[in-house]
Parts: structure tokens; C-alpha cells; sequence
């Protein structure tokens, strides 16, 4: 599938004006709030720090951001758990440092309008929950349809 750039560049501000304008979310699952950081919207650009996602794959995301705070505020049943411990970049005292936590990952799955996507929610520690991901549970692989099971911290 290729996408138009003009068409890419307005859904992707758009999906980042969407993201900005978000508010911590009350999520029935955890009993609190799941926020929209920064490192949410980094991670729908990018799968890594030095890796940019493919235009398509950042095009899907943005297009169907608006679905992640109606699934958050719904959602009861936890379908996913992962949990691995590995470094995440810090700021403390004036300094970026990378330390060593567990972080975890948290997935629900949810069929909105039609379309069906995984949500996935990150703890750092014991810190706040944060929106992680909004990923298109169906993709292709010539014309059949599998199911995308994948590594959550890249997802």
C-alpha cells in the first residue's frame, strides 16, 4: 500500500495535535490513570530510538489513534501481560542516564467501529501507566490475514 505524502503529513499532524490534546485517562482495568506521555508519541514515530517506523505503519497508528482513550476507558479484561527487565533513559539531576528496571507491558484488545487493534499500556517500575501503543491486530501476508503477535516494546 502506498501512501500519498500530502495525505501522510495530514494525518500524521493531525494524529499528533489528537495525541497532545489527550488527558490522563481513568482505565476500569487498573483502577488509574494511564497517561499520554511524550514517550508514547515517540514510539508511534519511531520502534526504537535510532529507528524511524515505515510511513505505512505510522500512517495505521495515527489514523486510528482517536480509538485508544474509548477502549482505555472501557476496557475490564486484560488479554496480554509481559513483563522483562532492560535499561530506559532517565533524567536525573540535569543528566540523561540509562538504568536498569523492569518495565511492563499490559495488552488489550478491543474491536471499535469495525476495526480491531491492540492497545498496549507500559509501567516503568512502579511508575505511572502510560499509553504505549495502538497497533492494527490484522495485517497481510499476500492476500491472507494473520493475526500480528509481536514484541510489545517495538509494537
Amino acid at each position: 500500500m502506498q501512501i500519498d505524502g500530502e495525505k501522510f503529513d495530514f494525518i500524521k499532524v493531525r494524529g499528533e495535535e489528537l495525541y497532545k490534546s489527550f488527558e490522563p485517562i481513568k482505565c476500569p482495568y487498573f483502577n488509574e490513570l494511564v497517561h499520554f506521555n511524550a514517550q508514547g508519541l515517540d514510539h508511534l514515530n519511531y520502534k526504537r530510538t535510532d529507528r524511524e517506523r515505515h510511513e505505512q505503519d505510522r500512517y495505521m497508528r495515527f489514523k486510528l489513534l482517536h480509538l485508544a482513550p474509548v477502549i482505555l476507558k472501557l476496557t475490564r479484561t486484560l488479554q496480554g501481560f509481559s513483563s522483562r527487565n532492560g535499561f530506559e533513559r532517565v533524567r536525573r539531576n540535569g543528566l540523561n542516564k540509562s538504568i536498569a528496571v523492569e518495565r511492563r507491558y499490559y495488552e488489550f484488545i478491543a474491536i471499535i467501529d469495525l476495526v480491531r487493534v491492540r492497545i498496549i499500556v507500559k509501567q516503568i517500575d512502579n511508575g505511572p501507566l502510560m499509553f504505549w501503543s495502538i497497533i492494527p491486530f490484522w495485517n497481510r501476508v499476500g492476500e491472507n490475514r494473520r493475526m500480528n503477535f509481536g514484541d510489545p516494546e517495538e509494537d
